[in-house]
């Protein structure tokens, strides 16, 4: 923030967070810029009378629906004007301020058209002698304060009296649009950076998933002789590549569970770790077998687990010892195989793709079988070529790898700015008169 000045002078504002502010500026509460926030709700979700397809009725807003840009339509379903009536639902007009005060709290939008909302939206429109664009950014720049606000109350969440009392500052209205001038510009040259960002991250992660599926379904030799593999997820394999029933590199480990195991949980965000690990990284907890431990079985390291997940993201790789839910099929390696070549194989697209083939019952939520696994046909290659295969792709996924986290930090510090931006402006702690 070095490049812009502060105000000449500034005054106590007598509010821990908001600290010093410009000296012209008045201290007041939402209340006293906006009108009494408006309250949404839920009519009844059994009945077709309270509901229509979209276009049909009001549309019906969620926090799932506010975006960056103006809210146009629901992505549920519009509600009647029953539906309103049995509520006593307000309809907003165009240009009214969306704010969430439930789960994802401070999220500001705006009603591009004439809508209602759910009751974890509050409808805020300010005083005409308000400038409505600045109470966008003072609402997305106080979003720390709100933060704390919400704890305060044991439910973590937002209601109408306290939005109605939220401390802001205001100065004068030209000043007011000379700030909301300068954020609409130079938090769309941060979103602009951003989205490069994210689209490179997008291009690496194609690159990527690109990279592994043709390495481990055509090797690394560029000159070798190919062959029609018969298979269709393959097509054509070195010509020395024997195509094979996966049954015969793989079975089904049967072991019980050993009394003292380390429960496991199998994920795709983070493989397959500890229960315990699994929590503490998701801030959640999650089913544990406490008293009837014989129904858990074994895996060991080097084992491939089929999870619950695995028609959407591949077979999971197990590098130690413990117990999982019987949900889960653990497979052991009988011959021919490297495990870190068919790490890479079995999260490959074209693998991921033939396994959800198997079955036209699978849907998000219904486990696959051994049953499943066995129809995918797979191949033996050369154990010293699995090893070279392994080798490349972990040398040049880290290469990417790091690219991607690089293009991350990159956009987290970019977000970080915008806020401290945005704060800044708001608050008064810089002067952007002279050149909004």
């Amino acid at each position: 923030m070095s490049r812009y000045q502060p105000y000449p002078s500034y005054k106590a504002s007598g509010v821990k967070w908001l600290g010093e502010v410009p000296e012209k500026w008045k201290l007041a509460k939402l209340k006293h810029v906006c009108r009494k926030p408006i309250a949404g709700g839920t009519p009844k979700t059994d009945d077709e009378k309270y509901w229509c397809d979209s276009g049909e009725g009001v549309p019906w807003v969620s926090i799932a629906d506010l975006t960056a840009n103006s809210v146009i339509y629901s992505t549920k379903k519009d509600v009647t004007q029953h539906g309103i009536d049995s509520k006593n639902l307000s309809i907003l007009p165009a240009g009214t301020l969306l704010y969430s005060i439930f789960a994802t709290l401070g999220k500001v939008s705006e009603a591009g058209v004439p809508l209602t909302t759910n009751q974890a939206i509050l409808g805020l429109l300010p005083e005409v002698n308000f400038e409505k664009r600045f109470l966008h950014w003072v609402l997305t720049g106080i979003e720390s304060y709100v933060k704390f606000t919400a704890s305060s109350n044991t439910q973590d969440n937002l209601n109408s009296e306290k939005v109605s009392n939220l401390p802001i500052v205001v100065p004068f209205f030209e000043e007011q649009t000379a700030i909301a001038n300068f954020l609409d510009r130079e938090t769309a040259k941060i979103d602009t950076l951003i989205a490069k960002q994210e689209r490179m991250i997008e291009l690496l992660n194609e690159k990527r998933t690109a990279l592994i599926s043709h390495a481990v379904t055509k090797g690394l030799d560029p000159n070798v002789t190919m062959k029609d593999s018969g298979v269709e997820w393959l097509g054509e394999v070195p010509e020395h590549w024997e195509i094979i029933q996966s049954r015969r590199l793989f079975k089904e480990r049967k072991d019980r569970a050993i009394e003292g195991d380390e429960q496991l949980t199998a994920s795709q965000k983070y493989g397959i770790i500890s229960q315990k690990e699994f929590m503490e990284l998701e801030g959640r907890r999650v089913v544990q077998v406490i008293t009837g431990s014989e129904i858990l079985k074994r895996v060991e390291p080097n084992d491939f687990v089929i999870s619950m997940r695995s028609f959407q993201g591949g077979l999971e790789w197990c590098g130690r010892v413990g117990s999982m839910s019987s949900a889960y099929i653990a497979l052991i390696p009988i011959k021919h195989v490297i495990p870190r070549y068919f790490t890479y194989l079995f999260k490959c697209q074209p693998y991921i793709q033939a396994l959800q083939s198997t079955s036209n019952l699978v849907r998000d939520g219904q486990a696959l079988r051994f049953e499943n696994f066995s129809l995918v046909s797979l191949m033996i290659v050369p154990e010293n070529e699995q090893i070279a295969i392994a080798d490349y792709l972990d040398t040049q996924t880290t290469k990417i790898d790091t690219l991607i986290e690089k293009a991350r930090q990159a956009i987290e510090l970019m977000k970080e700015r915008r806020t401290a931006l945005i704060t800044a402006a708001v608050t008064g702690k810089i002067d952007v008169r002279g050149i909004a």
